[in-house]
């Protein structure tokens, strides 16, 4: 069983070398098994907390251990490293056994949500040495969001963020080695209870009251019973009065109720202890106001940190806040609401041993300010991000802070506009991101993000993130100078994002909005291990002039390195073991992204790279012995049973009973199911149509299939015509996706996926009706997968687009930019006129959006157009018939065109007429799902 705590922090377990050496982290060794590692047993690095931390599925229990699992939208995928244990019985228990003298406890814990997204109230016993110490409150009503963001508490599709943490304290002092259960005393209230772990802690007593302070109870009358009553005025009085005298603020032990923020300048405003000052609440009707810290506004704050009026003469400066905890009653995220922890703008302050837990954002900070520390302090269950730097944030740090369990980027800078610099996180622990990233910082110049560790991002972010991304992150905002990432720890990074169709990585980088051409980005000194999907990935956009150096990968679940857009990189002592990819590098790029060798690289270079489908990721590889102890690496940790229709992350159809309507000799239909990809089932020839169909075994999610062909080169290019079927009793089936050519190619891995309507059935049908290399159905491999696989957002965006011709600079890459006041025109008086945009993989596609500028400049005009569609680049087919139709600046200048549901690839839009000019016009082309 490992003991989780974190080691001292500081220069001792820093290796030092001569100038000119070589140095690598052998003190970062993980123990045995990098996929087990918790984010505490790293030395040196992170954040220095007060807490031991056990995990449930480590100690003994009555309960039954869940995971690991890494599919978004499980349990075990939320858990602390994938893994918890489920109590569905009267008297179930985990019992945690304690290492150290501790008189609290804090747990993190799952319920099942109420009925219609209500939340559900229960409680669970705590128990000492066998006896009932006390029972504690528990609820889902901050846990379960649905849908893709910005998310709902409506049940409905893909229910996440389901864990919530509850803290308690014992009374008295505990001995090492007492042992204290989380029971199940009912099950009356709720049917389950999930834990992920607890963590123990010997809390101080209650700091007093400072010399000279005021005292917001004696001296201005706030109640600390909790109740109903707003302290909001009291509070407001008190730090106002703390201003004008130049005396601290003191908040006595209590719970306060505030039903709005207090915002602070030049005060000290100080509690007895995070476990015994605590401020809550929110406004029972007006519910964008609720407890907070905040300084003046400045910008006017803007996304996540909600609309508010300029104030002049901001913003707050010499404000200090520590030594309390703001626990909101925050259940939904609704960004423009100001209902964050602490807000605004501070210069030249500190934010010191706070708890904050059960708010929109722990920090959002809107500047221009200069000059803010957040250290030493507790980001719990936000419903957004941990802390973020927004809008011209200056020379300001979160350094030596716990974050867990944030619904988007745990620390993050946006210079949104106005630029971010010198920046830094360091010495952080951040633990189970659930959306987006670990760290960030979407623009900046000169940031830094050093000694930090982070563990489990579960979707749409990776470990650490470079980027011009976001509204506004471009020029002098964008990233600039140097930005150093080095002697950071990511454990089980990089994730599946449900908008793609392929991971996103541990360390990724991005130049969405515009190259990253004026920076210089330093990656030294860093360990990613056990990353879930790639380690190093580059996409949406050049990124130049990244350094990585003494970097260290151990266990990847997909590449070493996943590159997705031209740019250039240079490695040096970059060393990459357990990569689950035969080939390391996935690139399609070719010599667009240049790579640069220094010496004492390993494991992660092939040329030529791999080029082709995005396979299904093998996670829990890890090294079987520390690298440091000379020992042999075993990457044989098995990925998930492929032959188990319950397990998530595996091909469901492997090894599961088919059948087909002939075959011919050998070539059975068995051969597609059975892992060997040289292997293929082959219907009898010449008598078209023919059906395969597998049986799941029971009713699972599906959303992807995915169809090989043998892969030597032996096997020319192809077309199969395949109808796909779904059923739950094997008898009536009704059609998911209508017949569509799927092209075969052996210089692509003769593999074709198909996106179905994501949901649950049991038997899945192929009808083929074709194959241009055959006259036969043929299949090596059939592989079915969970989760959907139809994005939600506009598919053509960033995509590469073709035109037959275009006028001067209107070219078509201004159709997919984003920008609808830059577009696309045609050469004149020349129709007919196409635009093609490849969406990168066939997907359902069921209706095209097409814009002009809205400028009223534009009259109104009539064009004729006509979308096409194909899987191959080469066969099209009509998706939709020529039609009219009208745009007019009055109205946005925007036209939709619906169509049934179709799979596609290539969609392209053949026009034969515009009324207002001689010519095609196309500021934006937007593509969706539905």
């Amino acid at each position: 069983m490992s003991r989780r705590t974190m080691a001292v922090t500081g220069l001792a377990a820093t290796l030092v070398v001569a100038a000119g050496a070589v140095a690598f982290l052998a003190v970062q060794a993980p123990p045995a098994r990098a996929a087990g590692l918790s984010p505490f047993d790293i030395q040196g690095r992170g954040a220095t907390v007060p807490f031991v931390e056990q995990e449930a599925e480590e100690v003994p229990h009555t309960g039954t251990k869940i995971g690991p699992d890494r599919y978004y939208g499980t349990l075990p995928s939320e858990a602390s490293g994938r893994e918890a244990v489920t109590l569905d019985a009267v008297g179930e228990y985990v019992e945690f056994t304690l290492t150290a003298p501790a008189n609290a406890m804090t747990f993190r814990y799952s319920l099942p949500d109420g009925p219609g997204g209500v939340g559900r109230d229960a409680s669970i016993d705590v128990r000492v040495n066998g006896s009932v110490l006390r029972s504690v409150p528990v609820t889902s009503k901050y846990g379960w969001y649905y849908g893709a963001y910005p998310f709902t508490n409506t049940p409905g599709l893909n229910p996440h963020h389901f864990y919530d943490e509850a803290r308690t304290m014992f009374g008295s002092t505990l001995a090492q080695g007492t042992k204290v259960r989380l029971q199940v005393s009912s099950t009356a209230q709720s049917p389950t209870f999930t834990i992920d772990l607890a963590d123990f802690e010997a809390v101080p007593d209650a700091k007093p009251k400072p010399a000279n302070a005021i005292d917001v109870v004696a001296d201005f009358g706030a109640d600390p019973g909790g109740g109903s009553a707003d302290n909001t005025a009291r509070f407001q009085a008190a730090v106002d009065a703390g201003r004008a005298q130049g005396r601290p603020v003191y908040v006595p032990r209590g719970n306060y109720t505030l039903w709005d923020h207090v915002v602070v300048d030049g005060v000290t405003l100080q509690g007895a202890g995070p476990w015994y000052s605590v401020l809550g609440g929110r406004h029972p009707t007006e519910r964008n106001r609720a407890a907070g810290i905040y300084g003046k506004y400045v910008s006017g704050g803007g996304y996540k940190g909600g609309i508010r009026p300029h104030e002049a003469n901001g913003p707050s400066r010499n404000v200090t806040v520590k030594d309390l905890a703001v626990i909101g009653d925050v259940q939904e995220r609704v960004d423009d609401d100001q209902v964050n922890a602490f807000g605004g703008a501070m210069s030249n302050s500190v934010i010191d041993n706070v708890w904050m837990q059960h708010t929109k954002v722990g920090a959002w900070m809107d500047g221009p300010m200069d000059g803010l520390t957040i250290r030493n302090s507790r980001i719990l269950d936000q419903t957004a991000d941990g802390v973020n730097f927004h809008w011209g944030v200056t020379n300001s740090t979160v350094t030596n802070t716990f974050v867990r369990n944030t619904g988007d980027d745990a620390l993050a800078m946006w210079a949104d506009t106005v630029p971010n610099v010198n920046n830094s996180f360091t010495f952080n622990t951040i633990g189970v991101t659930i959306l987006a990233n670990h760290l960030v910082t979407y623009g900046g110049r000169d940031i830094r993000i050093t000694d930090n560790v982070t563990a489990d991002s579960v979707t749409n972010g990776g470990g650490i993130h470079v980027a011009n991304r976001y509204t506004n992150v471009r020029g002098a905002s964008g990233v600039q100078g140097t930005v150093t990432v080095a002697r950071n720890t990511l454990i089980r990074n990089g994730n599946s994002d449900y908008n793609w169709n392929f991971g996103v990585g541990a360390i990724w980088f991005s130049g969405l909005n515009e190259a990253i051409t004026q920076a210089t980005i330093n990656v030294t000194d860093t360990d990613i291990l056990d990353s879930s999907y790639a380690a190093l990935h580059w996409i949406e956009g050049e990124v130049h002039n990244v350094n990585l150096t003494n970097v260290r990968i151990d266990g990847a679940g997909t590449y070493a390195l996943q590159i997705q857009e031209a740019g250039s990189a240079t490695f040096t002592n970059v060393r990459a073991t357990n990569i689950a990819q035969p080939n390391p590098i996935h690139n399609c790029k070719g010599s667009l992204f240049r790579i640069t060798q220094g010496a004492g690289n390993s494991g992660w270079y092939a040329d030529p790279p791999f080029c082709g489908d995005w396979p299904a990721p093998q996670w829990n590889h890890g090294p079987s012995t520390p690298p440091s102890s000379g020992g042999p690496s075993n990457p044989t940790s098995p990925s998930p049973s492929p032959s188990n229709p319950t397990n998530p992350g595996g091909n469901l159809a492997q090894g599961r009973p088919v059948t087909a309507s002939s075959t011919n000799g050998s070539f059975a239909a068995g051969n597609a199911v059975d892992g060997n990809a040289n292997t293929y089932w082959e219907s009898a020839n010449n008598s078209f149509p023919q059906t395969f169909t597998v049986d799941l075994g029971s009713s699972v999610e599906s959303g992807r299939i995915e169809l090989k062909l043998p892969p030597p080169s032996a096997w020319q290019a192809r077309t199969q015509t395949i109808e796909v079927l779904g059923s739950n009793d094997g008898s009536n089936f009704t059609r998911l996706v209508a017949p569509t050519g799927y092209r075969f190619d052996p210089a692509t891995g003769n593999t074709a996926t198909v996106a179905i309507p994501s949901g649950n059935r049991r038997y899945l049908r192929l009808a083929f009706t074709g194959n241009t290399g055959w006259p036969a159905a043929q299949l090596s491999e059939l592989g079915v997968y969970r989760g959907t696989s139809l994005p939600t957002g506009n598919l053509a965006a960033g995509r590469p687009v073709t035109a037959t011709s275009a006028t001067q600079s209107y070219v078509a890459g201004n159709t997919v930019d984003g920008n609808a006041d830059t577009y696309w025109e045609s050469a004149n008086n020349a129709f007919p006129q196409s635009l093609t945009v490849d969406l990168g993989t066939a997907t359902g596609v069921a209706r095209v959006v097409l814009k002009l500028p809205p400028a009223a400049a534009w009259a109104a005009r009539t064009q004729t157009v006509e979308v096409l569609g194909s899987t191959d680049g080469s066969s099209y087919g009509t998706v939709k018939s020529a039609a009219g139709y009208g745009f007019d600046p009055a109205s946005g200048n925007t036209v939709t065109i619906t169509f049934a549901a179709t799979t596609q690839r290539y969609l392209r839009l053949a026009f034969t007429g515009n009324t207002g000019w001689p010519a095609a016009q196309v500021s934006e082309v937007e593509a969706y799902s539905s």
